[in-house]
């Protein structure tokens, strides 16, 4: 029994789990050979009610709460995780655009990204560097009821399949830092903006790339949150999107423990199933705990979420942990199954998969850094 999760979401991910092994797993390793996202399995997800259900229904959510937006995410990541990223993208996007845009704007975006519709990016990375992501050089300037974009960000999830994208940049001096960035809402077909891919080692369905902006004409009604201000305002919904992304790799590592649980059980050496050597189940054991207790501590930082409760700590140890925990996990799971695992397969595409966010949306470093100031005092630990 889990003490975060009640009978309507233990059915509610059942329903999930269904789905993605119905529509979503067949196409894990074709969608990764290919680098596509199956646009009409996002419309299928949209229409079960699988994307961002967490938003409240005056803007066409289901008002369900973190905690479903989390058993969902982790039930399409077993199946691929690539596919997730539709789940955690819309989830971080339509609570910004919820939270801070013109409903009039936002509303009929919501109504395709909560359908399956529309993909969006978040744009906060640039080319000189991604952990000072207050540090930016893209700029934004005022031209009577517009705003003119001009600069680049790079390292963005979807940027060439995105429709739109929440975009950082720099209204104010250098020297404000976080407190001169605002964010505008920016649909990707405006003129003036171009994009690549980038040759990912994992995640490949999904990809990443840079949007390159020049004199970009954006209405200022498309501003997210006040000027100046957008930085400090919108990256509070990451903390939300911390939390699962460590439910979303978790959920690959727990696959991968499963499937090699009834590998060592099968498979014969020296008379005996290799499960009966120590060796052998005690490493999964031990791996199989951790992911256990960091499964708990995502859960419970959704809970805070959903009761209103500071979370950015337990967050934040949910990005460094996770990440890192599922694949030694799935590196131990590939190095059990021998050299079926090193072989292009599940396995390996697991470990490719679950690596990036070693990297992406927040090193450990950071999130460290994060904990260290809650719990010592900002003054204490500066930047």
């Amino acid at each position: 029994m889990n003490p975060y999760l009640n009978e309507d979401l233990v059915a509610l991910a059942a329903q999930a789990r269904r789905f993605a092994a119905d529509r979503i797993a067949p196409g894990f390793q074709e969608r990764d050979r290919t680098r596509v996202l199956d646009r009409g399995l996002m419309k299928a997800m949209g229409e079960m009610g699988f994307i961002a259900p967490e938003l409240p229904e005056v803007c066409g959510g289901l008002g369900m709460g973190s905690l479903a937006a989390g058993v969902i995410h982790e039930e399409i990541a077993r199946a691929d995780l690539s596919m997730s990223y539709v789940n955690l993208l819309a989830s971080l996007n339509g609570q910004i655009l919820s939270q801070h845009g013109r409903p009039e704007i936002v509303q009929p975006w919501l109504a395709k990204l909560i359908g399956g519709e529309a993909l969006f990016a978040i744009a906060l990375t640039e080319p000189r560097g991604g952990s000072d992501a207050a540090n930016l050089r893209l700029r934004i300037e005022r031209d009577g009821d517009d705003y003119i974009v001009n600069g680049e960000k790079t390292s963005i999830s979807a940027a060439d399949q995105a429709d739109a994208a929440v975009v950082f940049g720099r209204t104010g001096s250098i020297d404000a830092g976080a407190h001169g960035v605002t964010a505008l809402l920016i649909p990707m077909d405006l003129p003036g903006i171009t994009r690549n891919r980038f040759d990912c080692h994992g995640q490949r369905a999904i990809g990443r790339g840079s949007l390159f902006f020049e004199n970009v004409r954006v209405p200022a009604a498309h501003r997210l949150g006040d000027e100046n201000k957008g930085f400090v305002q919108v990256m509070q919904g990451f903390d939300f999107s911390r939390a699962l992304i460590g439910l979303q790799v978790l959920a690959v590592a727990r696959v991968a423990l499963e499937e090699t649980w009834a590998h060592v059980a099968e498979r014969q050496a020296f008379g005996k199933p290799l499960s009966a050597f120590q060796g052998v189940s005690h490493p999964l054991a031990d791996l199989d705990t951790q992911v256990e207790a960091a499964r708990l501590l995502c859960l419970q930082a959704l809970w805070l979420k959903d009761h209103g409760a500071p979370h950015s700590a337990e967050a934040a140890m949910c990005k460094w942990w996770a990440p890192k925990l599922a694949y030694d996990v799935i590196h131990q799971c590939l190095l059990m199954h021998g050299h079926g695992g090193y072989d292009r397969g599940p396995m390996e595409q697991r470990l490719r998969d679950v690596l990036g966010f070693q990297i992406g949306d927040g090193t450990a470093q950071i999130m460290k850094t994060i904990i260290a100031r809650h719990r010592a005092g900002r003054a204490a630990v500066p930047a």
